[in-house]
C-alpha cells in the first residue's frame, strides 16, 4: 500500500482502537463466558449452547421481554406523539415564548434519570408523597402508583417526562431544514396551517421520527435504571426479573451466575438489534413507495 492510502487509516485508528476496546471486546468476551458454566464444586467446564437454550425456555426470562415490548406499544407512541406536538406548536411561530418552551421541555433531559426516579418515587409515594398527601386530606383513595399493577406505567411516565424533550429537538430540528418557499408556495395555493402539517412538515420528519423509533427501541428493551432506582421505593413491585436487564444484573451480583448472565445479556443485544433492523427496514420500504 502507497503512504497516501495509509492516510485514511491513520484518521480512523484512534476511532477503530476505542471501537474495538469499549465495544467489540467486551462483546466477545461475554460470548466466551457464555458457553461455560462455572460451579462452586467441579469449577468451569465448557457446555456450548447449553445456556442459550436454558434462556430460551426460561419464562423469568421471556415474561422480562413481554413486559418491555408491551412498555415499547405503549410509552413509545405516547412519548413521539408529545413530542410531535410539541415541535409543530413551537415550530408554528404563534407560541408566544417558543424559546422558553424550547428550552423547558428539554430541561428534563438534563436531569439524570436517577436523580428523576427518585424525585417521582417519593412524589407518588401513597404514605409520604403526593398521592398519599391527596388522600389525606381529600380523603380519597387514589390507587398507589407503586404497586404492582400500576408500576409499569409509573415507570412509563418517568421515561416520558425524561425524554420528550429529547425526541422533541429531533424533531424540531427536522422541521427546521424544511424549505421555506414550500411554505411560500402552499400559502399561496391556500393551504391552512392543518394542510401545511399534514403535506409539508409530516412527510419531511419521516427520517427525524424513524431516527427517534430506533433509539426509542433501544432504550426500551435496555430498561434498567428507573426500575433499579424504584426497587427501593417499592420493592413488592420490581422483581428480580422485572426487566432482562435487571435479570442479568441479578444473576451476575447477587446469583453469582456469570455465564448466564452474559448470556441473557447477548441475546437481550440481538433482540434489540433485530428489532431495530426490521423497524428501520419497514420504515424505509414505506418511504420508496
Amino acid at each position: 500500500m502507497t503512504r497516501r492510502s495509509w492516510i485514511g487509516w491513520q484518521f480512523t485508528a484512534p476511532f477503530l482502537a476505542l471501537f474495538t476496546l469499549v465495544f467489540l471486546a467486551p462483546i466477545a468476551y461475554s460470548a466466551y463466558l457464555s458457553v461455560f458454566r462455572t460451579r462452586l464444586v467441579g469449577g468451569t467446564t465448557f457446555v456450548g449452547l447449553e445456556n442459550y437454550t436454558k434462556a430460551l425456555s426460561d419464562p423469568q426470562f421471556w415474561e422480562a421481554i413481554t413486559r418491555v415490548a408491551l412498555f415499547l406499544l405503549i410509552q413509545v407512541p405516547i412519548m413521539l406523539g408529545l413530542a410531535l406536538l410539541v415541535a409543530l406548536a413551537i415550530d408554528s411561530g404563534r407560541l408566544y415564548g417558543a424559546g422558553f418552551f424550547r428550552v423547558a421541555i428539554f430541561l428534563p433531559y438534563a436531569v439524570p434519570s436517577v436523580v428523576a426516579t427518585l424525585m417521582a418515587g417519593f412524589l407518588y409515594g401513597i404514605r409520604f408523597g403526593l398521592v398519599g398527601s391527596i388522600n389525606e386530606a381529600l380523603g380519597l383513595n387514589l390507587p398507589d402508583p407503586l404497586a404492582p399493577g400500576w408500576i409499569l406505567a409509573t415507570i412509563g411516565n418517568i421515561v416520558t417526562w425524561e425524554y420528550v424533550g429529547y425526541n422533541m429537538l429531533i424533531l424540531y430540528s427536522g422541521l427546521k431544514v424544511i424549505d421555506a418557499s414550500l411554505y411560500e408556495a402552499a400559502a399561496i395555493d391556500g393551504a391552512g396551517e392543518l394542510r401545511i402539517i399534514r403535506s409539508i412538515k409530516l412527510p419531511a420528519l419521516r427520517g427525524p421520527l424513524v431516527v427517534a423509533t430506533i433509539f426509542s427501541i433501544v432504550g426500551s428493551f435496555q430498561l434498567f435504571n428507573e426500575p433499579q432506582v424504584l426497587d427501593s421505593l417499592a420493592p413488592n413491585s420490581i422483581t428480580t426479573y422485572f426487566t432482562p436487564n435487571i435479570y442479568a444484573y441479578q444473576l451476575s451480583f447477587a446469583g453469582q451466575q456469570i455465564n448466564y448472565s452474559a448470556t441473557i445479556a447477548l441475546l437481550m443485544g440481538v433482540a434489540t438489534m433485530v428489532v431495530a433492523y426490521l423497524f428501520q427496514l419497514r420504515a424505509m420500504r414505506g418511504e420508496a413507495r
